[in-house]
């Protein structure tokens, strides 16, 4: 049994070079992509880790706080899940929630169901537009404030005896009449003050929920600036205990949530995504419509030369080509034309070298039609006057080799 011979490798199967040539430019850019997301995401998440732990030194995180308010006798207690969270509220506990908008509709619940008749204060840090699912009657405003450190502006006593704090953040429309508004910008303010009980005095025995704009009295690196230790240790520290939840992906609460995979995804993830497809969009049509010459390519079989005309007809015909192909017809007989009347292949295509010569040769012309207008005139009108000019040029050419 005899097995047929391999092949050689032809331009219809790239070699390993090439397809490397034409990959190299795309992988680069990916590459280049990656490690910048990697390094944003390094630093970013340098930046932000412990943000808002009692526990954590960093720049971000709280354990100043944490500190200062074990000096005055305050239990700190740090928990992740709902669960905890609502079994420790009570009329002798703080409940910090450092970060309410990553809660579901049913930990809200859960909190809501925990701290409306604990007695206890529940203190919302920076909470976006889920703030009135916890808190009826506060809702956030789309524009942040613009302002980093405002005056307080109001009757609570935290706020007065604090003075100016870092509340710039979030800023909130009250429709609670026994609100009390604290740290006003642009006329809104971004801490609220909402008491459990039916009036505006807060006992131990209703307790009160506050709600601030901006962790900023938090952080360790700012703790030390303006009154910011005052109005936290005074907001946090009314009660002998204080429970900082601190919400985690371990949180049993979790497991029967009605989220998508698209949730779990950082917005600006989102963006980034949808940002790429615009811009590979854009690559598409730019390259598709970059039109550039014809690449001669050798062919892995001997094709007759009438069928590739053939096909070039074809293709002008389908495109309504009648210029393109006009033009390939007088440039090709022009070409040849050239050297039979002695004209040099550098000048077949000027006018003024090429007609002398052929009217010189003709004696008695039968292409039907003046040389100007027959070799360098306008394009066909249409595919019959097309046809026709086809008939004369090769005419024209049959007259001056029989002359």
């Amino acid at each position: 049994m005899t097995h047929a011979p391999l092949l050689p490798s032809t331009s219809a199967s790239p070699t390993a070079r090439q397809v490397w040539t034409r990959a190299r430019g795309p992988l680069i850019a990916l590459v280049i992509v990656l490690v910048g997301a990697v390094a944003i995401a390094a630093v970013r998440s340098g930046a932000e880790r412990g943000r808002l732990d009692p526990r954590s030194a960093e720049p971000l995180g709280s354990r100043a706080v944490s500190e200062l308010l074990a000096d005055r006798g305050v239990d700190t207690r740090v928990v992740t899940t709902t669960e905890e969270a609502a079994a420790a509220a009570g009329p002798g506990t703080t409940l910090l929630v450092a970060a309410p908008d990553l809660l579901t509709d049913g930990q809200w619940t859960r909190l809501r169901t925990a701290t409306a008749e604990s007695g206890g204060r529940t203190v919302l840090v920076a909470p976006g537009p889920a703030s009135d699912r916890l808190v009826p009657g506060v809702t956030a405003d789309q524009a942040p404030s613009a302002e980093r450190t405002l005056g307080p502006d109001c009757a609570l006593p935290a706020a007065n005896r604090a003075g100016d704090a870092d509340t710039g953040g979030y800023r909130y429309h009250v429709n609670e009449p026994r609100a009390e508004s604290c740290y006003p910008s642009g006329g809104l303010p971004t801490l609220v003050r909402v008491p459990a009980g039916p009036d505006a005095t807060a006992t131990a025995a209703n307790g009160d929920t506050v709600v601030i704009g901006s962790p900023g009295p938090l952080y360790n690196d700012r703790l030390d600036e303006h009154g910011n230790a005052s109005l936290a240790l005074q907001l946090l520290g009314s009660r002998p205990q204080l429970v900082w939840y601190l919400p985690s992906l371990s949180d049993d609460a979790l497991d029967g949530a009605d989220r998508e995979f698209t949730d779990l995804i950082p917005s600006g993830w989102l963006w980034a995504t949808l940002q790429l497809g615009i811009a590979f969009v854009l690559a598409a049509l730019w390259r598709a419509r970059r039109l550039g010459p014809l690449v001669p390519e050798r062919l892995p079989v001997a094709i007759r030369a009438s069928e590739t005309a053939e096909g070039r007809a074809r293709l002008y015909r389908k495109a309504n080509a009648r210029d393109r192909a006009a033009d390939a017809l007088r440039t090709a007989t022009r070409t040849r034309l050239a050297p039979l009347v002695g004209v040099s292949p550098t000048q077949a295509h000027a006018p003024e070298a090429l007609l002398p010569a052929l009217a010189a040769r003709l004696r008695t012309p039968e292409h039907g039609g003046d040389l100007p207008t027959l070799l360098f005139g306008p394009p066909p009108g249409d595919d019959a006057a097309l046809t026709a000019l086809a008939d004369q040029l090769d005419t024209l050419e049959r007259e001056v080799r029989t002359s």
